[in-house]
């Protein structure tokens, strides 16, 4: 119950802050098509890795929580458009997520998260007086939601020895390469191929470093692998190669973005 209080108020934060920060409906569009192509690339490494396992759509989902607490230390360094792109892409990522176990894993689907998460977003982007609880908001998010959140679902769970095993190893390599390489190669190739282009403030520079944040997984990673996954085995697993694959994703993204953003001197 505290993990989905805390899931369900994180989530109004994200709507409260999308709704603040998009002015026009079409500039979710270039991050929403990123998003579903930072899922593609990761599932597809992880079967070529692992045909044997059915836990390929524990590697698509992007964690809001993990992602922005890590950008979170660059503080006033980091350009805001990297967070509200971040933002706008974890939610459709969230989405597209639960399109893809409802499609593919129908009879062992539970939607009830869904409430917790799109759910929650959507009462933020109906709420009034955005500016004034954003600012209540992410502190709280910041230095009591997130670490009491890891805490209950990553950290109490871990079993070190499965590290190196072959669903673990998989998860890693797709989530830390598939994400960026994925995300990364949408925002190239509709920016050159289209005519949908990156807001004035953002660079491509910028959206390999949201590409490699991305790549920390773990709320909707977590409730795909408990639909998908009846070995407790191969969930432990699962929770292993999440928390590596948080680690090394959130430590490269956050020294890409601390040299590569535009509010650097």
């Amino acid at each position: 119950m505290l993990s989905n209080l805390l899931t369900f108020t994180f989530f109004i934060l994200i709507g409260l802050e999308i709704r603040e920060g998009l002015n026009r409906p079409k500039e979710i569009l270039l991050p929403g098509l990123c998003a579903l192509s930072g899922m593609v690339f990761p599932a597809i490494i992880f079967i070529a890795l692992h045909t044997g396992a059915n836990a390929w759509a524990v590697a698509m989902p992007t964690d809001v929580t993990l992602a922005i607490g890590a950008l979170s230390f660059l503080g006033k360094r980091v350009n805001p458009s990297v967070r509200l792109f971040l933002l706008t892409l974890a939610v459709a990522d969230d989405f597209f997520s639960l399109v893809v176990i409802g499609i593919f894993f129908q009879s062992k689907l539970d939607l009830a998260n869904a409430i917790y998460t799109l759910g929650a977003a959507v009462v933020g982007l109906s709420l009034p007086f955005r500016t004034q609880l954003i600012k209540y908001l992410a502190p709280l998010a910041t230095f009591a939601i997130i670490p009491i959140y890891i805490w209950i679902n990553l950290l109490s769970h871990l079993n070190f020895s499965l590290a190196t095993q072959r669903i673990s190893i998989a998860l890693i390599v797709a989530r830390v390469l598939g994400k960026v390489i994925g995300i990364s190669f949408a925002a190239w190739a509709l920016t050159r191929f289209t005519k949908l282009r990156l807001p004035l403030t953002l660079d491509l520079k910028e959206v390999v470093g949201i590409g490699m944040l991305a790549g920390m997984g773990l709320t909707v990673s977590i409730v795909i692998a408990e639909i998908t996954l009846t070995s407790t085995s191969q969930l432990d697993q699962v929770r292993i190669g999440l928390f590596f694959a948080a680690i090394i994703s959130g430590a490269i993204g956050t020294i890409w973005l601390g040299i590569n953003s535009k509010l650097n001197p």
